[in-house]
């Protein structure tokens, strides 16, 4: 069951996280090249992410993650790998999407105005001006390298817009939805006929659950499409302090019971994704048939050698905050 947690990482724009392993980047064909230069992380048709304006993104990822888990998870695994290589995959994979985005919206002829590339450049200087001498050294960058990153975001975000303008923006009440309730699940069914009787003589819901529930979870909540179909269709249609039949799924039995059938907060928010995700859809329609057709050399060496270090005097982790103060167009 989905719980709904309010964060924000990368706000620019919710977009597909793509992925980095072995010889791919995102959905390109990718050649592992010995061309690229010791300053070059990789090439895309006739672009190239330099190591400094990687190392930017990288290191603000490294601090934003930080910052909200604490320093010590740097020494856990995260995933399948560790949280340095996924946060190296993370930035690479950005990099290259930012990259990619960037051609298509060449190919559509949009580009920034000359009021929005002034902005990129108010943005760089504050963001560059933020950072102290050893976050400068850290990452080898100056200020052009941060107003060419801040134009390839900007030039993304653009074609974006442009992108999903058409999509519906309404979504109904119903449709968002996110409701409140105590769940107990067996998987056998004489113990949902003894539930069911419990329930049935006037038995409290959640002593019952807490004897019999097996899932991970009593208390629950959820939006439509979050359950199986069986228990949507139960459960939406319940009232406050109501109890449901006995569901039977594939799974095992449901019983629920209505805590609250319409959280009014948690159904604005999921508004807010369910349009989300009408947009990334209509992008992605576009884009990644556009994806097939780029290719891109990967420096490998290089990028081998870069390792995420943590650093007292290093703690820039607002790149993406300066970037939405100045050019969120």
């Amino acid at each position: 069951m989905k719980k709904y947690i309010k964060y924000k990482l990368l706000a620019v724009f919710a977009l597909l996280v793509l992925n980095l392993a072995g010889c791919t980047l995102g959905d390109t064909q990718v050649m592992v090249s010995a061309e690229l230069t010791d300053n070059e992380v990789f090439k895309m048709k006739d672009e190239v992410c330099t190591l400094p304006e990687a190392r930017v993104v990288m290191t603000n990822y490294q601090n934003m993650y930080a910052t909200m888990y604490g320093i010590d998870l740097w020494k856990h695994e995260f995933g399948n790998n560790d949280l340095e290589n996924y946060v190296k995959d993370l930035t690479i994979s950005r990099m290259a999407q930012i990259m990619a985005m960037d051609f298509l919206a060449e190919e559509k002829k949009i580009e920034l105005s000359k009021a929005e590339k002034e902005k990129v450049e108010e943005a760089a200087e504050e963001y560059y001006e933020s950072l102290n001498e050893t976050e400068k050294e850290y990452m080898h960058v100056k200020q052009g390298d941060i107003e060419n990153l801040y134009r390839r975001y900007g030039l993304a975000n653009k074609l974006y817009t442009h992108l999903t303008q058409g999509v519906d923006d309404e979504v109904s009440d119903d449709e968002a939805r996110v409701m409140e309730a105590q769940q107990i699940f067996v998987t056998e069914k004489e113990k949902a006929r003894e539930v069911g009787k419990q329930l049935k003589d006037g038995a409290d819901f959640l002593s019952v659950a807490n004897i019999y529930n097996e899932a991970a979870e009593i208390d629950i909540t959820f939006g439509r499409n979050d359950v199986l179909p069986e228990v949507e269709e139960a459960a939406f249609s319940l009232e406050n302090d109501q109890v449901s039949k006995r569901i039977k799924t594939e799974k095992g039995f449901y019983f629920l019971k209505c805590i609250n059938h319409y959280n009014q907060e948690k159904t604005d928010d999921n508004k807010s994704v369910i349009l989300e995700k009408r947009r990334k859809e209509a992008f992605d329609d576009v884009y990644m048939e556009f994806l097939d057709t780029l290719s891109s050399e990967f420096n490998e060496d290089v990028w081998k050698t870069v390792k995420v270090e943590i650093h007292k005097k290093v703690k820039t982790d607002n790149f993406f905050d300066v970037y939405e103060k100045y050019c969120n167009w």
